[in-house]
């Protein structure tokens, strides 16, 4: 092939790369368009109808792309109309402000979807309040907002038709990146120089990195299911699914714990055996990276040499381990359930991309599916919107609270004839986030890079007064607003300012802006801060005791499915998948509720020190789960099936409903010591069953202790009184 036409074939994988060339000529369109007619002001709409619309964007496969631009639209302009023709009227504006607030921020409860185009038309709205003065036709400035949107909307249609599978080939990647950082932040536990604290934090950072990979995944589900449901057959597609389903499967073996890694580091500390799994552990989460720049760079995953040859060494010496007889033998068993484990996430890793593990993924049709949660009807959007109209839902609380602030905002603009105030509304909405930590954060983050954008804007105004050069600075500054959006958001914050500036300067009136423009981000921030201190301020720590429950409910039907497979054989049908999925999720969410508490008034330290050894404690019992979902297979063994089931009960009544589990799990405990010590070696996989349950039950009375520690709700100074 050419040279260059490789060069240019690589440069199109490359997604950061594309997409700026996309926005490029979506702002390079809105700014020099109506300059060339002769019609600058509609630069104004043009450009943040294509800022919107941007917001808005939804991967989904083209039908339904086609669907949501209409929607968008449609939404765009009925907000922008609504608001052209009700300014002149306060009394009435400030009545549609609010119930349209609640009304689109529940619109979300729908789904993703919806709560996208909802959150682009609250955008939409406060833009229209900005520019009402630039038409003295009300359907004008409408029009141009939707044509921007519709303008970005063409892009991004052809960009999906040139490249449909490359959002899902992005996800895939930024999924075996995230599992390669799972399996280095695992590889910690084996850290024999490890103490306490050290093991507590490489706990905390587990459960973090677990918590991103679980986000990842369920972007990746979402994609392929909408990828799914208009397949025909495509190999693309295929594999892909084939790809997901081997890295939950590479998770849940990751995650699964066959030991108590402290009590672990102690006794082997003068041995290699733990630097052995340690070294393996991180060669496969660089295996795990090179496979997701692979797949980014659509080149061959080449499997690396110096796995065999570790696998190896690490069975000489725990064969070795073994015959020395100097060590506990359920110990040793249960390094050897975690070779097994490894050597399955190798297997996995090696035969990734040949044809033949594509045709068994392929045949397995039972396990191919996907839990479909799009919506079913109107029943099923009246249950889901019902669900939400509650102060329970974080959803209801956010409309309510935001729609106030924006209230609040407007009623001080109508007093003080504030300049450019609805600078105030737009910095109040991006600003008020549902919680109170992603609030805090943003609070800074938004008044600095107003600031800088402010002086840097400006700057440019003075140095550049050639409408040409200031409309090349508007298109740079759109593209790295949006490239920069999710990522660093001070950056972000401040390329827009300079884009708002530029537009301003349309109107002559960019220098006369600038500080209207900081006062009123000061304003926005006040309100927005204002607003999830006092307006039903949601402490994620008032949320955890829901969270726990919600988490052990999730570990316990998890459970449940493992034993019965035990019972009744091995499948990953999508009932088991469903019930894993939704054990990793609420974990996920209960390790990002504790992480952020350190941000939060009025917690007490006693109650962190709980929380965070809570954490450690639940996140270890869902490896202890998994690891028994690794190994599950039909077992012949009616007193170890007997076992199982019993335990089963007992976690759930210790987890569930609270009940005492001293006397069960210690009799439990010392069933499963018996059973242990005379189990012969040939079968291996009751006493990795024995094991994983000795290692539950060892943590459960702790686990609901702290579990009924930090299962009351605090008042609103921080104090505590029993739930009733």
């Amino acid at each position: 092939m050419n040279p260059w036409l490789t060069r240019l074939k690589q440069t199109t994988y490359n997604t950061t790369f594309m997409y700026n060339v996309r926005m490029l000529i979506a702002f390079a369109g809105t700014a020099f368009v109506p300059y060339l007619l002769n019609a600058q002001l509609a630069t104004i709409p043009l450009t943040l109808g294509v800022v919107a619309a941007a917001i808005s964007d939804i991967d989904d496969r083209f039908s339904v792309r086609i669907l949501n631009l209409i929607y968008t639209y449609i939404g765009f302009f009925i907000t922008a109309a609504s608001v052209q023709l009700l300014f002149p009227y306060p009394i009435v504006f400030a009545i549609g402000l609010i119930v349209s607030c609640i009304g689109w921020i529940l619109l979300g409860s729908l789904g993703r979807r919806y709560a996208t185009i909802a959150y682009g038309c609250l955008v939409v709205s406060v833009y229209t309040m900005l520019g009402v003065h630039l038409f003295e036709q009300w359907y004008l400035q409408p029009t141009f907002l939707v044509l921007g949107a519709a303008w970005y909307g063409l892009l991004s249609t052809i960009s999906f038709l040139l490249f449909p599978v490359r959002k899902v080939q992005d996800q895939l990647s930024a999924s075996y990146s995230a599992l390669g950082s799972f399996l280095y932040a695992k590889s910690n536990l084996f850290d024999v120089d490890m103490t306490p604290s050290s093991y507590q934090q490489s706990m905390i950072d587990l459960a973090l990195e677990n918590g991103k990979l679980v986000a990842i995944f369920n972007e990746m589900r979402m994609s392929l299911l909408t990828r799914l449901k208009g397949d025909r057959g495509q190999k693309d597609t295929r594999r892909s699914l084939q790809y997901y389903f081997v890295a939950q499967d590479i998770h849940e073996r990751a995650d699964s714990a066959h030991i108590d890694y402290q009590k672990l580091a102690k006794v082997f500390q003068h041995s290699d055996i733990l630097f052995r799994f340690q070294r393996i552990l991180s060669i496969q989460g660089k295996a795990c990276q090179d496979l997701a720049h692979s797949i980014l760079s659509r080149s061959p995953y080449v499997h690396n040499k110096r796995f065999k040859h570790s696998f190896e060494n690490l069975r000489i010496s725990l064969e070795k381990l073994r015959e020395d007889g100097l060590y506990d033998q359920v110990r040793i068993n249960a390094l050897f359930a975690l070779y097994q484990n490894l050597k399955s996430i190798d297997a996995q890793l090696q035969n990734l991309e040949t044809e033949r593990n594509l045709k068994l993924i392929n045949a397995q049709q039972a396990e191919n599916q996907l839990k479909d949660d799009d919506l079913k009807g109107w029943n099923d959007i009246i249950v889901r919107v019902k669900q939400h109209l509650t102060p329970e839902s974080v959803l209801f609380r956010h409309a309510v609270r935001l729609s106030i602030v924006l209230f609040i905002g407007y009623v001080f603009i109508q007093v003080t004839h504030i300049a450019y105030g609805y600078w105030i509304l737009l910095t109040a909405l991006f600003v008020c986030q549902p919680n109170f930590n992603a609030t805090k954060r943003r609070l800074y983050l938004r008044i600095v890079g107003t600031l800088m954008g402010i002086i840097v804007g400006l700057a440019i105004i003075y140095f550049i007064p050639s409408i040409e050069g200031q409309l090349v600075m508007l298109v740079i500054s759109g593209v790295l607003f949006l490239e920069l959006r999710s990522k660093q958001y001070a950056q972000a914050t401040a390329f827009i300012t300079i884009l708002a500036l530029i537009n301003f300067n349309l109107d002559g009136s960019a220098f006369a802006a600038g500080l209207p423009r900081f006062i009123d981000t000061l304003i926005g921030c006040a309100l927005a801060w204002f607003g999830v201190s006092f307006i039903w301020p949601d402490w994620k720590f008032r949320r955890l005791p829901r969270s726990i429950q919600r988490s052990f409910q999730a570990q316990c039907k998890y459970l449940a499915e493992v034993v019965e497979q035990y019972h009744q054989g091995r499948n990953n049908a999508l009932n088991y998948r469903v019930v894993r999925r939704a054990a990793h999720n609420t974990d996920a969410e209960v390790a990002s509720l504790i992480s952020t508490l350190a941000t939060e008034p009025n917690i007490e330290s006693t109650q962190k020190t709980l929380a965070f050894e809570f954490l450690c404690l639940s996140h270890t019992f869902l490896s202890y789960i998994a690891a028994l979902g690794a190994h599950r297979e039909q077992i012949q063994d009616q007193e170890v099936l007997t076992l199982l089931d019993q335990a089963l009960d007992d976690i759930q009544g210790a987890l569930l409903r609270d009940e005492v589990p001293d006397l069960s799990a210690q009799n439990m405990m010392q069933t499963i010591r018996e059973h242990l010590n005379r189990k012969e070696e040939n079968n291996q996989k009751s006493l990795i069953i024995l094991q994983q349950l000795s290692l539950m039950l060892s943590i459960l009375t702790r686990l609901s202790m702290l579990k009924q520690s930090l299962s009351h709700e605090p008042n609103e100074d921080g104090t505590e009184f029993a739930s009733l």
